[in-house]
């Protein structure tokens, strides 16, 4: 489905539930719109994953260390340095992209599973460093009680500061696929020997977009930060990365917005699941098998799949 029908779609889909989540928290006691902050970061980082995971073609397995790098770059810079809360916000999405621009310029050489397995590397070389340099990260015991602005210090502050990022994050990475570079980002994913044929610079574009994901994937990070207000090693680590590449899986990873329904459905099966059984993730794996076999083009895919023949109907009429 191309970009432009999907987005025709989406629209009329959005509509609804923006007005939910705009109005969410005048319904809902605080524990759910803590729940749908989550989902909402979670739902972001999934996407920047699927940035360069289904529409540039490369093996993102540690897109994690891109979250935790941001989250930690803010809480370093408000807590050891004492400056104001907005300086460490902006620190994070700076430090993740460079992060990715340097992981990038070492790993785009490589293609395929070989440029996933030496990330998985570079990634937990990076969580190794955060987890044993207790003086500097606080080690495995992470960092807490960050402070946050009192304007988004409350609960309903800070879901609606997130719900705005949010949304302006998905907005630029929508407007970057739909641009020239993306439509090239996305003819390299489809057929890289004929772009090279054209004289287009492969390379040069996979880095740009190994530094867009990292840059994304910690504006997730920090907003991670300002919901929680602590961080911790485990953000970097691979296991977090796996799960995000099956939030891809699960929403759809040749949808724009698949990520996110992926994300909501993972996050909720962890919190009402894990309440009654401590193998939630055998449950995830169960309907994980049952949508490759049986709905490989996700969940989001599904719904978008179900509206096309009204629209096609209307269209003739």
């Amino acid at each position: 489905m191309g970009m432009e029908k999907e987005h025709r779609h989406l629209i009329f889909l959005g509509i609804p539930v923006m007005a939910v989540l705009l109005l969410l928290p005048l319904g809902v006691s605080r524990f759910y719109v803590y729940l749908v902050s989550l989902m909402l970061v979670t739902g972001l980082l999934a996407t920047s994953l699927n940035l360069v995971l289904g529409f540039g073609g490369m093996y993102q397995f540690h897109h994690a260390v891109f979250y935790g790098t941001g989250a930690y770059a803010l809480a370093l810079v408000v807590t050891k340095t004492g400056w104001p809360w907005w300086i460490g916000f902006l620190a994070a999405p700076i430090c993740s992209g460079a992060l990715g621009l340097i992981m990038g310029v070492i790993t785009v050489r490589l293609s395929k599973l070989y440029f996933g397995m030496l990330q998985i590397s570079l990634g937990s070389l990076v969580w190794a460093i955060v987890f044993r340099w207790y003086a500097f990260t606080g080690g495995d015991d992470g960092i807490h009680g960050i402070p946050v602005p009192d304007l988004i210090g409350s609960s309903t502050g800070a879901y609606y500061f997130t719900l705005a990022v949010s949304l302006t994050a998905l907005f630029a990475m929508y407007r970057i696929l739909c641009s020239p570079f993306g439509r090239t980002f996305q003819g390299i994913r489809d057929n890289p020997e004929r772009c090279r044929a054209l004289g287009i610079h492969v390379q040069r574009h996979q880095l740009v977009g190994e530094g867009l994901a990292g840059f994304f994937a910690s504006v997730a990070g920090a907003l991670f930060v300002t919901v929680e207000g602590s961080v911790f090693p485990d953000l970097l680590f691979w296991t977090l990365s796996l799960e995000i590449v099956i939030m891809c899986l699960l929403g759809g990873w040749f949808i724009f917005l698949g990520p996110m329904l992926g994300a909501a459905i993972i996050v909720t099966l962890r919190t009402f699941v894990g309440i009654y059984t401590e193998y939630w993730t055998l449950v995830l794996g169960i309907v994980l098998m049952l949508l490759i076999f049986f709905l490989p083009e996700g969940a989001l895919g599904l719904v978008l799949r179900h509206r096309e023949p009204a629209a096609g109907s209307g269209k003739e009429a």
